[in-house]
């Protein structure tokens, strides 16, 4: 008895996930969309001689939510050679406000001091960073915590 070839096979099932495709995907609407020229003709017209009136009531600017400091957890940690430089940042972070929770050596290759956040503390992480001057924020990584922001500090790290 002798078994088909790996090719064979292979384009035996080729064609079966095809088939199963073509029959999962056939009775779906297309997402062509069709585009009414008779619409974007019409609002290139010249505008007419009586000018229009224009509403003289508008919406009062949103304002920005501001961070508060001492609601979010802070990390600092250490990745140069500078003896106490997570000590001194965070001791600078909580004279801000901040309330920091943690500070430590870090291992791996950082390329400049960076404030990583969360994405529900983006605004908070870009505070940070304005206090401590680091310009550099990021989205929290691998083993960060998500509910604080992590400050990492390399050489270049303001004193």
């Amino acid at each position: 008895m002798a078994f088909p070839s790996p090719l064979v096979m292979l384009s035996v099932l080729a064609v079966a996930m095809a088939s199963i495709t073509f029959i999962a995907t056939r009775d779906q609407a297309p997402t062509e969309r069709r585009v009414d020229t008779a619409t974007i003709a019409s609002a290139e017209q010249s505008p007419s001689v009586e000018p229009e009136a224009t509403p003289t009531e508008t919406k009062a600017a949103k304002p920005k939510p501001r961070v508060q400091r001492g609601e979010v957890y802070v990390e600092v940690y250490n990745n140069s050679g500078i003896k106490g430089l997570a000590a001194a940042t965070a001791a600078r972070a909580t004279g801000v406000g901040w309330s920091v929770v943690g500070e430590d050596n870090w291992q791996g290759l950082i390329p400049t001091s960076t404030v990583y956040f969360p994405p529900r503390l983006e605004a908070a992480g870009k505070q940070l960073a304005l206090d401590l001057g680091i310009k550099r924020t990021a989205p929290a990584v691998g083993v960060m915590k998500r509910d604080r922001l992590t400050v990492i500090l390399t050489a270049d790290a303001p004193r």
